[in-house]
């Protein structure tokens, strides 16, 4: 079954389904000349079938054919996506290295962990 996405206007996202089973989505939000992508997800039952990537693929290839909006990645899936794919950086509003320095990264404590870094406490 080929993967479908969607674009919900209603909801500020793209939608990912699989037959008539929604599998994921790409909530955005919009200002004006940019769009910000911020959360991407894909069902748990479903993951490691590269939908997030197919996901995030056409979500951009649908801002490119509208042609209005600029590229804003909060998304950690979003910056590291387009960081791998330089055919999409001319859509960026900022340069990537910008994206990629200040995306949110998902549970600062297992990353801090993971790369053996200490977290600073609020002082």
């Amino acid at each position: 079954m080929e993967p479908t996405v969607v674009h919900n206007p209603e909801k500020h996202r793209y939608e990912i389904f699989l037959g008539d089973e929604k599998v994921g989505h790409a909530d955005y939000s919009k200002m004006l000349g940019e769009i910000h992508f911020v959360h991407t997800e894909v069902d748990p039952a479903h993951q490691g079938k590269n939908l997030a990537a197919i996901l995030t693929r056409e979500s951009l290839a649908a801002v490119r054919a509208e042609g209005k909006d600029k590229v804003v990645p909060v998304c950690s899936y979003v910056v590291r996506y387009m960081e791998k794919h330089p055919e999409t950086h001319d859509l960026l509003a900022i340069n990537i290295e910008d994206a990629v320095a200040a995306c949110r990264i998902p549970r600062p404590d297992k990353f801090a962990a993971k790369h053996g870094l200490e977290l600073k406490k609020p002082e």
